[in-house]
């Protein structure tokens, strides 16, 4: 019995020790789950369709639908994340891509806002991308 103890004690020390300080935090998370896609410095891959995070999020912010399309794009809303974790993510991806153009008097994503958003994704991403890109346009906010 006490080997059993033991092993399973050595194996919850491994696990712990695998997972590190980082495991859970937005950080870890976006590399998790947006890396792939995104990049690790949020640059993306434009000519392949995936847009880069640097220096545009923020923007979005400055818009009509723009601050719901972070939330509702499907790698957003269909992430296996809790809707904390993603509020954090986006919270964290806005301070981390693009601190300068998040309006001064932005609200923090909240656990609430994100569910209620996620609950009602886009059937059409790249479309309202393009409508929320072309009001951007018309501020003279130039995005790719």
């Amino acid at each position: 019995m006490q080997r059993i103890l033991a092993l399973a004690l050595l194996g919850l020390m491994a696990s712990q020790a695998w997972a590190g300080p980082d495991a859970g935090s937005p950080r870890m998370n976006y590399m998790l789950h947006c890396s792939g896609c995104h990049g690790q410095d949020g640059s993306g891959s434009p000519s392949s369709g995936v847009p880069s995070m640097r220096g545009t999020l923020g923007h979005f912010l400055k818009v009509k639908d723009g601050r719901e399309f972070l939330i509702q794009v499907p790698g957003t809303s269909q992430s296996s994340l809790s809707h904390r974790d993603t509020a954090e993510l986006a919270n964290w991806l806005l301070k981390t891509f693009s601190p300068l153009e998040v309006p001064a008097d932005t609200p923090s994503y909240s656990t609430e806002e994100v569910a209620r958003l996620r609950n009602d994704p886009l059937a059409d991403a790249p479309g309202r991308r393009g409508e929320i890109v072309q009001r951007l346009k018309e501020q003279g906010i130039a995005i790719d």
